[in-house]
């Protein structure tokens, strides 16, 4: 996983200064995929143990994609932390299907299934043939009485109906064409108090429902493919169409494919992954 030594120097100021000389593992990952160049990319680094957490920063931002996992294996738990390149996050769904591909193909992992502990509590993954399935909290959905003006400048579209979930925004409109054809105003976007909002429609062809995901705040003005997202997702679209199987694409240019399960209190996200690289991380 990596060699590191670890020191430091005081600067004029008097502050600690790391200095580091350190070589680790990266993979980079495309989830919910079907194919090269699909999906939502992510870089996956194991360590033996956590370095600085500005470290951690800065190895995300100099990477540039939406998120960087980290992980470290105690006995048989896996304890993962996510990055974008400006913040950490407390819940990741596609960096966390990438590291659980990096775990079942390049670190040997025997067993079908993978326990890791985060943020957001105890999650897993499962592996059966080429499909990954994430083990999820299911996110507490609150309906909106009001849409803030912002938000709805924003988007520029008709919000039919608005929830506040634990972290973002979702925003119901009517049509699959409505999300495809969105070009946000993500300066607004920033202003509206949530880290980030999705807008969603009924899908059309194989597909059950079709999402859009915006995170500005975060330092992404639009996810590829948002794992976590589809906790919130998930829930509603079950409720009104009436099933907990459902097929999802999030509707980016590189697009994302998902098959969703509802099960009340958790939620199960399943896809496929590829890798992209394998490679070293030098600093």
């Amino acid at each position: 996983m990596g060699m590191c030594s670890l020191d430091y120097a005081i600067d004029k100021e008097g502050k600690h200064v790391y200095l580091y000389s350190m070589e680790l593992d990266i993979y980079q990952v495309d989830a919910f995929s079907k194919g090269p160049f699909t999906g939502n990319p992510a870089a996956v680094v194991p360590l033996e143990t956590w370095l600085p957490d500005e470290i951690l920063q800065k190895i995300a931002e100099e990477n540039n994609l939406s998120e960087t996992a980290f992980f470290v294996k105690k006995n048989d738990l896996y304890h993962i932390r996510w990055f974008t390149p400006a913040v950490e996050v407390a819940l990741c769904g596609h960096a966390t299907l990438a590291s659980a591909f990096v775990i079942f193909n390049e670190l040997s992992h025997q067993r079908d299934e993978i326990h890791l502990t985060c943020k957001s509590g105890p999650i897993s993954v499962k592996r059966s043939g080429d499909m990954l399935t994430l083990d999820f909290p299911t996110d507490q959905l609150e309906k909106q009485t009001e849409i803030p003006s912002a938000l709805r400048k924003a988007l520029d579209v008709e919000i039919t109906e608005l929830y506040k979930g634990r972290d973002d925004f979702m925003c119901i409109v009517d049509s699959q064409d409505q999300v495809e054809e969105l070009m946000p105003d993500f300066g607004l976007l920033k202003s509206v108090g949530m880290r980030g909002v999705l807008v969603t429609a009924p899908g059309r062809d194989t597909f059950d429902f079709v999402s859009r995901g915006f995170f500005p705040q975060s330092g992404i003005d639009e996810d590829p493919v948002t794992g976590s997202a589809h906790t919130s997702l998930t829930p509603y679209w079950s409720k009104r169409l009436g099933k907990t199987e459902l097929n999802a694409c999030q509707l980016s240019n590189r697009r994302g494919y998902l098959h969703c399960t509802y099960k009340v209190d958790r939620t199960l996200i399943s896809g496929n992954a590829g890798l992209y690289l394998r490679g070293k991380i030098m600093i």
